[in-house]
């Protein structure tokens, strides 16, 4: 079999493009999906006469039910192929979506947010294993930055949303607008072939069952790596526009644009430290995004004015979600060649579940402190103890995702056996 690491004709220029463009969309429509939650908190709980945090609750339920559609569809991503699954997946919570749109009540809301968690559980270890087969190991940290910030462009374009069709129609039209990029997204989807990585690593089911237990180690501190990323993101995104709202009283507009800066600075952070990793290291460049975070957190949400709070919205995003966009690169390249849809999708997504109670945590403490408080504390908390655990972390910065290659990293290329943390 020919590598991947050839000269490309058109039609793999043409299929690795639509590949990495697959991944970036079904992320961002997933975090655009996400997101028109975020902005809407207030007004949701006002329509169903309950608390913010009961809404926040609903957060939480989301994110608690990803590991169930990360291990079902990662499974059959590694046995059937990427593609499918992943537009089977965009189907699902692209449905889930809409319906939460149309709901009557608290409880039916509910209901959609959970299933809506399921298919959004598939979707990033599918993206992220389609991604990264397709393309050479120079080019994996500048994807790896590009696909993860796919989560920044959904939460613009959220923002976008929430600034021109909230204020006029209110929350439940929101929910609708999702359906038109997953068509395209589904188009794109269409176009791609399944990568000679994915050919040389399919397996039979005891094989695939081995591998699973001989790497439990592996798979643990995967799920720790992933419980701290999750509370760095979403301890710093989700309830963030409540604050601004209800503790420093920004308008709808307001809060639209700040959001909408602090994303432009994840997207540049995002792909900036991707490429420094490919020259620093994985976990070098991972660390020192998690400690400048932490130092951003007095201007994030104490400064004392408007231009101040968007440098340090803009910042802490850049920060965080530099260090994230390092990770499609890192946990793929880590995880087992026959696993590579199930392994670190569903230890993400373990990862999330752990991490699923952060902005539920906050929105009380929110209620009983001050926003500010609640967020910045737990703020330089997670991102020094997860600065902490990637440091105790293996790294295979550029390992060869074809079976019959050897390793082509210039600087950590470990053995499957070696892949344990420290």
């Amino acid at each position: 079999m020919a590598s991947i690491a050839q000269v490309p004709d058109a039609s793999d220029r043409a299929n690795r493009r639509n590949a990495v463009l697959s991944g970036f969309l079904g992320w961002t429509i997933d975090a655009f999906d996400f997101f028109v939650l975020i902005f809407v908190v207030s007004a949701v709980a006002k329509d169903f006469h309950r608390s913010v945090p009961a809404i926040a609750l609903t957060i939480t339920a989301s994110l608690a039910m990803r590991p169930i559609g990360a291990f079902v569809f990662g499974i059959l991503a590694d046995r059937h192929g990427r593609r499918g699954l992943l537009m089977a997946n965009i189907v699902f919570y692209t449905a889930m979506e809409i319906l939460s749109g149309f709901a009557p009540t608290y409880t039916a809301f509910f209901i959609f947010r959970m299933l809506y968690g399921i298919g959004m559980g598939g979707t990033w270890g599918i993206g992220a294993s389609l991604a990264m087969e397709s393309i050479p190991a120079n080019w994996r940290g500048f994807v790896s930055g590009l696909l993860q910030e796919g989560y920044a462009f959904g939460n613009i374009l959220a923002a976008i949303c929430y600034y021109t069709i909230f204020p006029r129609w209110g929350w439940r039209p929101m929910f609708f607008i999702g359906a038109v990029p997953a068509l395209i997204t589904l188009f794109v989807c269409w176009n791609v072939k399944e990568s000679a990585a994915w050919h040389s690593s399919r397996t039979d089911w005891h094989t695939y069952r081995s591998a699973i237990g001989k790497n439990w180690r592996l798979f643990c501190y995967l799920v720790a790596l992933m419980a701290m990323m999750n509370f760095m993101s979403h301890g710093t995104q989700d309830m963030y526009p409540t604050f601004l709202q209800r503790q420093r009283h920004f308008t709808v507009n307001l809060t639209a644009i700040t959001t909408i800066i602090s994303m432009l600075g994840a997207i540049c952070g995002g792909i900036i430290f991707g490429l420094l990793s490919d020259k620093w290291g994985r976990r070098r460049s991972m660390i020192t995004a998690a400690l400048l975070g932490a130092a951003t957190v007095p201007f994030w949400v104490f400064a004392p004015n408007l231009r101040l709070i968007m440098i340090g919205a803009f910042t802490m995003q850049f920060m965080v979600q530099g260090a994230w966009g390092i990770i499609p690169a890192h946990i793929t390249e880590l995880s087992p060649r026959q696993l590579r849809a199930f392994f670190p999708g569903f230890a993400y997504q373990l990862g999330v579940l752990i991490a699923s109670s952060v902005s539920y945590i906050e929105a009380v403490l929110g209620e009983h402190l001050k926003y500010s408080t609640s967020l910045g504390v737990l703020a330089v908390a997670v991102l020094l103890i997860g600065a902490l655990v990637i440091s105790l972390g293996p790294e295979a910065s550029g390992i060869s995702f074809l079976a019959e290659e050897t390793p082509t990293s210039t600087t950590y290329a470990p053995m499957e056996s070696e892949l344990q943390p420290k």
